[in-house]
């Protein structure tokens, strides 16, 4: 027999994921922001792939259970340039995640490093993993006739 564990939370989180990202942006593979998602305890870290993004263009917001990532690359060229090949994508770019109910969303916190923005997300303590206490019965004496 195998068993599995699972995990509602991330079931849930997964799916309503994977919804999302196909209503906002069509398609999972290929994206512009690349996102992991990492469960823990006591919080969820999602990790964004923003490459070659000014910090301060990076917006994060939440607003009704959606936490939103923004950010914008541009690139200027002097009147003398002309470029010939322009594969990296260039604008606006926004990703967004659906926050289940088990998260507190007014305590997100955001760091930018070495062109990954990490967001973390705690668990609300009722939707943390806990210890049950196992109560044991208390012993019948038997009596004798």
């Amino acid at each position: 027999m195998l068993l599995t564990a699972i995990d509602p939370f991330m079931q849930e989180f997964e799916r309503q994921f994977d919804r999302l990202s196909r209503q906002f942006l069509g398609h999972v593979d290929g994206e512009v922001m690349p996102m992991d998602g990492i469960r823990r305890d006591d919080e969820v870290v999602l990790r964004f792939d923003v490459p070659g993004i000014d910090p301060d263009s990076i917006e994060v917001t939440v607003d009704r259970g959606v936490l939103s990532v923004s950010a914008r690359r541009e690139e200027e060229y002097k009147g003398d340039e002309r470029p010939f090949v322009r594969e990296r994508m260039m604008g606006t770019f926004t990703r967004r995640v659906y926050l289940p109910e088990h998260l507190d969303a007014d305590n997100i916190e955001a760091a930018y490093s070495n062109g990954v923005l990490a967001v973390r997300i705690p668990v609300l303590e009722k939707a943390r993993p806990r210890r049950i206490e196992i109560k044991r019965a208390k012993e019948r004496k038997s009596i004798t006739a």
